[in-house]
């Protein structure tokens, strides 16, 4: 797959909520994952980690109210997608997230993410 197919493909697993499948269908063995400077595990490497740590996001959530992702945006072997949820998580409340998400395509296969978003403080 070139990288708009890689990105259609993940908008279009993320919009269904098959975000895991996303990452397992999607992902390079070696991927590198960054979150937010200050965030615990801000960095994480492996296909195995990255879902590791989508599972530990989701057990954090007590319920979904709602969610988008737009269309990405493509140039060469990366593209970026604006993501937005709405969610209540265990302990902490309703909130809404949005950020900004930046992917690496190399080989038919996603090899680098990176997240942008204001961290609640």
């Amino acid at each position: 797959m070139n990288t708009k197919q890689v990105a259609s493909r993940l908008v279009e697993l993320c919009r269904i909520g098959e975000n895991m499948q996303a990452i397992k269908e999607l992902y390079a063995d070696e991927v590198i994952s960054k979150e937010m400077s200050g965030v615990p595990n801000a960095v994480v490497s492996g296909k195995d980690a990255v879902l590791q740590k989508g599972e530990n996001w989701f057990a954090t959530v007590e319920e979904f109210h709602g969610g988008e992702i737009s269309d990405p945006q493509v140039a060469e072997n990366h593209f970026s997608c604006t993501m937005k949820l709405d969610c209540t998580f265990k302990g902490q409340g309703r909130m809404q997230i949005e950020e900004v998400a930046v992917y690496q395509v190399n080989d038919g296969k996603i090899t680098e993410e990176q997240f942008f978003y204001t961290i609640p403080g």
